[in-house]
């Protein structure tokens, strides 16, 4: 019966959105990860960059860094970080610019990039626009050692500035 369930849900959808399941899920594991970050701090070297959306009609930062940050921001959460709560949308944090903290939330559909230099991992969440094509959509990436945008708004040693990127496209398994 659940079997049965299943095929006739398949059917009437037409296919099985691997490309949102496979968002879904990564988002989920930067919740986790996240959660544990604010229940003990951030173990070992482990730091983040954060790659957002400052467009996306939910982020909430001030005025002065959207104007800055028209289309997207990195953030870094390493050394110094207040009020990290974690939510079921996206997280709220305080990070110091320039001697002066900000309080942000990111939802976690915002997120383009995270990346945790520390050990090589990263994220990168590319946008599924419904008129593209189904061939032409470009689904999440899981990356190794993710290069970082030009711009921080949070300053990094450039010994944790990742070296050439190793990308595994989910695209390249797709029939």
């Amino acid at each position: 019966m659940l079997s049965a369930n299943l095929q006739g849900k398949r059917h009437m959808s037409g296919s099985i959105d691997y490309g949102n399941l496979m968002h879904r899920a990564m988002r989920g594991l930067i919740k986790e990860v996240l959660t544990d970050v604010a229940a003990d701090g951030l173990p070992g070297e482990h730091h983040f960059f954060i790659t957002f959306d400052t467009g996306h009609p939910d982020v909430q930062i001030a005025d002065w860094l959207s104007d800055r940050y028209p289309g997207e921001m990195t953030v870094v959460m390493q050394h110094w970080y207040d009020n990290l709560k974690v939510g079921d949308e996206g997280f709220g944090v305080s990070l110091n610019f320039g001697d002066a903290p900000e309080a942000l939330f990111i939802p976690y559909d915002a997120i383009k990039t995270f990346v945790d230099p520390s050990v090589e991992f990263g994220l990168r969440f590319e946008n599924q626009d419904s008129d593209e094509d189904e061939d032409d959509a470009h689904g999440p990436e899981i990356v190794r050692d993710e290069g970082l945008p030009s711009e921080a708004s949070s300053k990094a040693s450039k010994k944790d500035a990742p070296k050439d990127a190793e990308v595994v496209s989910l695209d390249s398994f797709r029939k």
